[in-house]
């Protein structure tokens, strides 16, 4: 992959540096343009990073942690109200500090859902009122402590992930393959619809050149008293038609090559050429394989499976909220002291166990009204996927026979194409000795200009299906290779 985009700005410079001596581009100089500098391509581009570092972030929830927290100052100076041993109520001023440091070390616990931490930590209080023998200063601090939370009973949030999340990443990198496939086919429709324009304006250029030098004759041939007015104005007609139509056609060409700068970031001063594409690939596609393909490497196969299990993932969390449950353990050691340092000395046990429950004991069918929605929210998503596999064999199936069927029509539509140029150039040269009308003469102009248009049409169909075809398998056909091979790492957080 990386070698393909190095060789692919290789050849954008390439383009750059002769654009304004040849101003002529091919459509894979086109597309190669529009996968690199257009702004669908850097939207895709950036989708594609923003997935990854989605990725990034999940795995990173399954790594240690090194949190240091803390209280850095804080400070109180007012009048509060203090209980006295008798009961009564004394309002007394402070003015005191306490500065707290912890430092820990946090381990989620994917099976389980739990959290495990080694933790420390410290604390400084200060009393500025103390006097005399007071105590102005003491310290407390846990010198190590190890704890755990783990929720029992309760829905995993981890354990899903960890399933889930990587088919979005592998989701993710496929669709990237499949929209710059994509991309080349709305590249490949910009650039045949400003080829149809260029054909337009040559097919009219053209006709208007023959309709004069048929003018020219015809009105020798009038002067000559060997033809009638009539026919003589008829042909003028004829003539001045193709003189609006070559004006059009040099409108509509000019429009399609604004848009086509305009998406691709070309020169709009620059006069281009597009070059026809009349080199096309010719390969048999298999059926069956192709859709075997399709399954194996498209991101919505994928889907498929990410969609269960994350209907899965609701039912596992329906079943969770039933009844909330999670145990609280710690062990570790602590102490108080009047300096820092003795804190570290001969420090106390500590000790801590929690069971902490909520059982429902009267919802009026809340919890099992919660089950029986993500339950059926999963039968719907398993009738839902069925069906789309279905509509998934279906469309390949008839993207294929519809490029085999264009594969044909592009062979006779070009053949079409030669035989009516060729009809309507005798039909010239045997007009011009006068053994053929005008009737026929402008039968054979117009299918000339019928079929060099159907073979231009026959070329961009073609075409579109042949950059469908591969964004619908992520295959390339015509090498034996695919689009996207998954990249041997490792997933696993």
């Amino acid at each position: 992959m990386k070698t393909y985009r190095l060789l692919l700005v290789l050849l954008l410079f390439s383009i750059e540096g002769l654009a304004q001596e040849k101003a002529q581009y091919s459509l894979e100089e086109i597309i190669a343009r529009a996968k690199a500098l257009s702004p669908q391509a850097l939207r895709i581009q950036t989708q594609k990073e923003n997935m990854y570092w989605r990725y990034r972030f999940f795995r990173s929830n399954y790594n240690p942690q090194l949190r240091l927290t803390g209280i850095l100052p804080s400070f109180r100076q007012e009048f509060t109200d203090i209980v006295q041993p008798s009961g009564d109520i004394e309002f007394l001023e402070i003015r005191q500090n306490l500065v707290d440091l912890g430092l820990g070390l946090l381990q989620v616990i994917a099976p389980t859902g739990g959290m495990l931490s080694v933790n420390t930590s410290a604390n400084r209080f200060d009393n500025f009122l103390a006097t005399g023998n007071d105590i102005r200063t003491r310290y407390s601090g846990v010198p190590m402590n190890v704890s755990l939370i783990q929720p029992i009973f309760a829905y995993n949030p981890y354990k899903w992930d960890k399933r889930i999340e990587p088919l979005v990443f592998e989701e993710s990198k496929r669709e990237y393959v499949a929209a710059m496939e994509q991309l080349s086919g709305v590249a490949t429709s910009i650039f045949f619809e400003m080829l149809e324009a260029q054909v337009n304006l040559d097919i009219a250029q053209t006709n208007l050149q023959y309709n004069q030098e048929i003018y020219r004759i015809e009105k020798a041939r009038y002067e000559m008293g060997s033809t009638f007015e009539d026919k003589l104005l008829q042909i003028e007609l004829a003539m001045l038609t193709s003189k609006q139509e070559a004006a059009q056609a040099r409108v509509n060409l000019e429009t399609s090559s604004l848009r086509l700068k305009s998406n691709l970031g070309l020169n709009e001063s620059a006069e281009i050429t597009l070059l026809s594409p009349e080199e096309y690939p010719v390969f048999p596609v298999d059926v069956d394989k192709a859709i075997s393909l399709a399954f194996e490497n498209r991101a919505e196969a994928l889907g498929f499976e990410r969609r269960k299990l994350e209907a899965d993932a609701q039912v596992a969390e329906a079943k969770g909220e039933r009844m909330q449950m999670n145990l609280a353990a710690s062990y570790g050691l602590n102490n108080a002291a009047l300096t820092w340092a003795d804190i570290y000395r001969n420090p106390d046990n500590q000790a801590l166990v929690n069971l902490a429950l909520s059982v429902p004991v009267l919802d009026w069918g809340r919890n099992k009204a919660r089950m029986s929605l993500a339950q059926a929210n999963k039968k719907l998503v398993e009738y839902e996927v069925a069906q789309e596999v279905i509509n998934f064999e279906q469309e390949i199936f008839t993207k294929v026979k519809n490029f085999e069927m264009l594969e044909e029509r592009l062979s006779v539509s070009k053949l079409s194409s030669e035989v009516a140029q060729k009809r309507y150039d005798l039909a010239v040269k045997r007009y011009q000795t006068g053994n053929v009308s005008l009737t026929d003469l402008n039968i054979a102009q117009q299918e000339k200009d019928s079929s060099k248009r159907s073979y231009v049409g026959a070329l961009r169909d073609y075409w579109l299906a042949y950059f469908e075809l591969r964004q619908l398998t992520l295959y390339d056909f015509e090498s034996g290779q695919l689009l996207y091979v998954p990249e041997v790492e490792d997933t696993k957080p």
